[in-house]
């Protein structure tokens, strides 16, 4: 994941963006997606590890070379993965529909987003553990962190103009780090209640 520089939408607001912004023709593009897609269904079913270039390639209708070509590797197609899911949750941030994106109150935003990013944590779970341990504290390296770190700081200074919003941003995002999630699911707790474990947290970092 990487910490490029945005479009003007980014930038005004102060946030970093997630991924490489580039131009795409609309074929290389279709099969990206294809092959993501495929990547995304088999990597849940199965495994990360258990998923050859062979099957995601059959399983996109395209030959194994353009897999090849375009990703690298099996390592390379899941961090394009995450990329390109993040992307689409950084777009929903931006200018998707309240409370996730702009119009709701700064309170009603944070706990959307943090439900929406557990959720994206729970299905991809396998490759955040991957990505934020791929060195020493690569968690608080990416561009992704920083994105997420910074659009909670801003939503915190509406909200709690009296508090230090960018120490509660690191503390609201402490619990979503991927081998905490994995140890609490392996640990039999159920999704919905890391959401509302999570959700009271905030709520009670933002209580005046």
């Amino acid at each position: 994941m990487n910490d490029n520089t945005g479009p003007q939408s980014a930038s005004q607001r102060g946030l970093p963006v997630v991924g490489q912004l580039r131009p795409e023709r609309a074929d290389a593009r279709r099969n990206r997606l294809r092959v993501l897609e495929a990547a995304d269904r088999l990597f849940t079913e199965h495994g990360v590890k258990n998923v050859s270039l062979d099957a995601i390639a059959a399983a996109a209708g395209v030959g194994k070379g353009t897999v090849f070509r375009r990703f690298g590797d099996r390592a390379g197609l899941a961090v394009a993965l995450l990329d390109e899911r993040e992307q689409e949750l950084q777009a929903k941030v931006l200018t998707g529909p309240p409370p996730l994106g702009p119009g709701a109150p700064a309170a009603d935003r944070i706990t959307a987003f943090l439900d929406a990013y557990l959720d994206l944590l729970d299905r991809h779970v396998e490759l955040f553990v991957d990505s934020e341990n791929a060195s020493e504290g690569a968690r608080y390296r990416i561009g992704s962190y920083h994105l997420w770190r910074r659009h909670l700081e801003l939503l915190i200074e509406e909200a709690r103009p009296d508090l230090d919003a960018d120490y509660t941003a690191h503390v609201l995002l402490a619990p979503l780090a991927a081998d905490l999630h994995h140890a609490l699911r392996e640990n039999g707790f159920g999704l919905t209640r890391i959401k509302a474990g999570l959700r009271t947290l905030a709520t009670n970092a933002l209580k005046a």
